[in-house]
């Protein structure tokens, strides 16, 4: 979950949202790649999730990190709930659940290097207080009264709404983990053909990154289970965007979206004011009632947009939010994969040609099918495994017109980061489908056996 925003004076005009997403492009040399990830903290003996503090917790986790390797802490009303250094950042979830938000970085040997020397930094200190950490896209056997909330006034407002608004929220917030990707557009028509591809092909990242079969220790029949959740979450601030695909799409339409979709807070002096359910137009009037005759200011703007759920979105940049968090070595392959389709001119019109006649039903069948099925879902025919192996040769061939070269020039570009995908597809398998294997073989049925065989 993202951090506060600060800075910003008053919000004066309408214009000004639009021009701050705007304000976002970057000429092409200087796009980069943003990689976030979340992990599932637990007990090493009794594979329970970490509490906020004590000798084994998150708490403890976030001191250590910051002891040995220099990570500044953030608290909030005195209490440590994050670290920061240079551009990137260490951040809670509700539920505890460690998250890197990574850099902007240029290329995705750097961010993977970013990605390796967090996870081995995570491993050392998890190790000595007998602390594992597990990536999977939802907890398998936990119970939501077995997972605290952590203390952030974000969490606390949005956990007394979302049973207002849907019946899966809390779940989310407590017991789901995804790994995304952020990347940069160069102008208002790139980003619009960046977002439509990123959410008609969100589903595809969903079915090839699908690894949450498991939900309080039984086998629940999607191959991931964290989409399910965020399907009745909040309908107001999640989904598809089928305006996206409109006539008329730029930021300015983007910004009557996240105006439409009701506020959790306004941020002051440390602390978070209860505006649940308030409407961002009225705080451009000074009616908001939380704050009665005061306006916004675009640091409040900044803040509302991280509130906002689709399966992509943009602030100054774009984010692809559709994938289960998973294993160390799949955890490079989607910005590999989104970079490829995406920063690559030829790459992105190729793309685009995949899924530019799809139907919003069509669209939306697709978003529900890879969940629940993930390389058997179809669309016209095709399957997703056709499908996906068809996106990752395009975004192989973006990958290698980009020529950005690792270790000193000894790797040319930047593909073998996605072998993990392309055997994935060959194989036919998901990592759901992998773990359902294990389950219904060696495991015997004890979903409990997750822990032992693919954490950290």
């Amino acid at each position: 979950m993202s951090i506060p925003q600060t800075g910003g004076g008053p919000i004066e005009h309408r214009d000004q949202l639009a021009d701050y997403l705007e304000s976002g492009c970057k000429p092409k040399d200087d796009w980069r790649i943003g990689t976030e990830h979340e992990k599932f903290g637990y007990c090493l003996d009794t594979h329970k999730p970490l509490p906020y503090e004590g000798d084994r917790s998150v708490h403890a986790m976030l001191s250590g990190l910051s002891t040995r390797y220099d990570w500044a802490p953030v608290r909030e009303q005195g209490k440590l709930i994050g670290l920061t250094k240079g551009a990137a950042n260490i951040s809670l979830e509700p539920g505890g659940a460690l998250e890197l938000s990574g850099a902007p970085l240029e290329t995705i040997h750097q961010t993977c290097d970013e990605v390796n020397t967090h996870l081995a930094q995570v491993k050392a200190i998890a190790g000595e207080i007998g602390v594992g950490f597990i990536g999977l896209g939802a907890a398998p056997n936990w119970l939501e009264d077995e997972v605290s909330l952590m203390p952030k006034g974000r969490y606390a407002l949005m956990d007394r709404y979302m049973n207002k608004v849907g019946t899966t929220g809390t779940w989310m917030m407590r017991r789901t983990c995804t790994v995304q990707v952020n990347l940069d557009f160069g102008s208002e028509d790139d980003m619009v053909q960046k977002f439509r591809v990123a959410l008609a092909l969100q589903p595809v990242a969903t079915a090839l990154f699908a690894n949450s079969p498991f939900w309080e220790g039984e086998v629940n029949g999607w191959q991931s289970w964290r989409a399910r959740i965020w399907r009745d979450l909040d309908k107001a601030r999640t989904g598809m965007l089928p305006f996206v695909f409109e006539d008329g799409m730029g930021f300015d339409r983007y910004v009557d979206y996240a105006l439409d979709v009701p506020m959790y807070f306004v941020y002051r002096d440390g602390k978070y004011i209860d505006a649940l359910g308030m409407s961002f137009r009225d705080f451009l009037k000074g009616e908001l009632p939380a704050l009665p005759g005061e306006v916004p200011t675009m640091s409040d703007w900044a803040d509302h947009l991280t509130t906002t759920f689709p399966e992509a979105r943009i602030k100054k940049y774009m984010e692809m939010r559709g994938a289960d968090a998973g294993p160390w070595r799949r955890l490079c392959a989607l910005p590999a994969f989104w970079v490829g389709l995406l920063y690559d001119q030829g790459a992105l019109d190729a793309a685009w040609d995949l899924c530019k006649d799809w139907t919003e039903q069509e669209r939306a069948a697709l978003h529900h099918d890879a969940a629940k099925y993930g390389l058997k879902a179809e669309i016209r025919g095709e399957t997703m495994q056709d499908l996906a192996r068809r996106c990752i040769d395009i975004a192989n061939d973006g990958l290698v017109a980009r020529a950005r070269s690792g270790a000193g020039g000894l790797i040319p570009d930047e593909t073998h980061f996605l072998d993990a995908l392309r055997d994935i597809v060959t194989r036919g398998q998901t990592p759901s489908d992998e773990l359902l294997a294990q389950y219904h073989g060696p495991w015997n049925g004890d979903v409990d056996k997750v822990f032992d065989e693919y954490s950290y």
